[in-house]
């Protein structure tokens, strides 16, 4: 009997503990459920990314803007739910990150596989010397003298073997002090490896457009509708393109992030420095096929890929222009301009920023 009246206070403890233990934990359970009904009602940013509130807006060329392509009509009305995007670009530093933990190697560092690559090109393309299908990537020509024909893109772009995201100029460049510049030199799968990382995605065209709009629904640019502000809110060409650029808005090539002012929303580099990924295929008809008499609700974009010029590869809708745009070239400093790019290429004048829904948050 004695034996059980010495057992029982150590009885009654561990049972106080337990009991203690199950509503510490409740509680903890109570004010993480209530964290996340903060999240979910009051959209409180992740650090670096903003949010963007469900809207309707027109995505397309704007009546007034006389830079609109063919690809960018008719102009359409969307409707896109709220999100949270990247206030930037993905910088240097950010990728290193992400790299140093996974120990992630870049398409632009890893060797050409030609059969492959051979897969998206004509039949009968003859293959390359193999002192060319070698690591590296795609940069801007500076020395580009003598241009002829503005058709000829090939004129002030080369192939840099050595070229990738930690050498961006080639081998003997470097991005020491850089690590607030984009990260350049990444192809799509690396920047959707960065994605699954970090638990975001990639825009889609409508979301990177409701970004850039901002507080607005139909701007031409991510600043308003005076092309003569663009000097003072985007990083692009002044001078003659390709051959000479007087730097009027400060940088002669890539700058930091964050150089210019942000749009309404607090987003930077919306316009200019470098082009931006987004998960839409690229497809020069698609808007022709749209019904542009009802709102498109969370639109994803063309079901395949077509480009005249390129019919043999996918290619991707990026956005925002890079600090190679003139007026005279693509002007793609506008909200509704897009190119196409291939997948598996990479530039010193393409990066990305991601994106993330409430749901993705909640799930880290």
């Amino acid at each position: 009997m004695n034996r059980y009246i010495k057992i029982l206070p150590k009885t009654l403890l561990l049972f106080s503990v337990l009991i203690i233990g199950c509503v510490e934990k409740k509680e903890a359970e109570k004010v993480s459920l209530e964290n996340k009904s903060v999240i979910l009602k009051e959209e409180i940013a992740p650090e670096g990314m903003v949010w963007i509130p469900k809207k309707t807006f027109l995505m397309g060329a704007k009546t007034a803007d006389k830079y609109a392509m063919p690809r960018e009509k008719p102009a359409h009305r969307v409707a896109v739910d709220g999100f949270f995007i990247d206030a930037h670009e993905v910088t240097n530093k950010q990728f290193r990150k992400f790299v140093k933990e996974t120990n992630y190697i870049t398409v632009a560092e890893r060797p050409i596989d030609w059969e492959e690559i051979k897969k998206s090109l004509p039949q009968g393309t003859p293959k390359p010397a193999d002192s060319i299908l070698q690591p590296g990537s795609l940069i801007f020509n500076k020395q580009a003298k003598g241009v002829v024909s503005m058709a000829n893109y090939g004129q002030w772009w080369k192939w840099q073997l050595g070229a990738d995201w930690k050498h961006p100029d080639g081998p003997e460049s470097s991005i020491e002090g850089k690590d607030n510049h984009p990260v350049v030199h990444v192809a799509r799968e690396d920047a959707l490896a960065y994605c699954k990382w970090a638990n975001r995605r990639l825009p889609t065209e409508a979301e990177w457009e409701s970004a850039a709009q901002g507080k607005f629904e139909d701007n031409i640019y991510s600043w308003g509708n005076k092309y003569e502000d663009l000097n003072e809110n985007a990083n692009t060409w002044q001078g003659t393109f390709p051959t000479e650029n007087i730097s009027e808005d400060r940088f002669e090539f890539i700058s930091p992030v964050k150089s210019y002012p942000a749009n309404s929303v607090g987003l930077y580099d919306m316009a200019g420095n470098v082009w931006e990924m987004t998960s839409d295929l690229f497809n020069v008809e698609y808007y022709q096929t749209i019904n542009s008499s009802s709102v498109l609700k969370n639109p994803k974009g063309a079901s395949k890929s077509y480009t005249p010029s390129n019919p043999y590869q996918i290619e991707y809708v990026i956005k925002g222009g890079s600090f190679l745009c003139h007026e005279s070239y693509c002007a793609s400093f506008r909200i509704s301009a897009k190119m196409g790019m291939e997948p598996n290429s990479s530039s010193d004048h393409i990066g990305f920023r991601t994106v993330a829904t409430k749901e993705m948050i909640l799930q880290k």
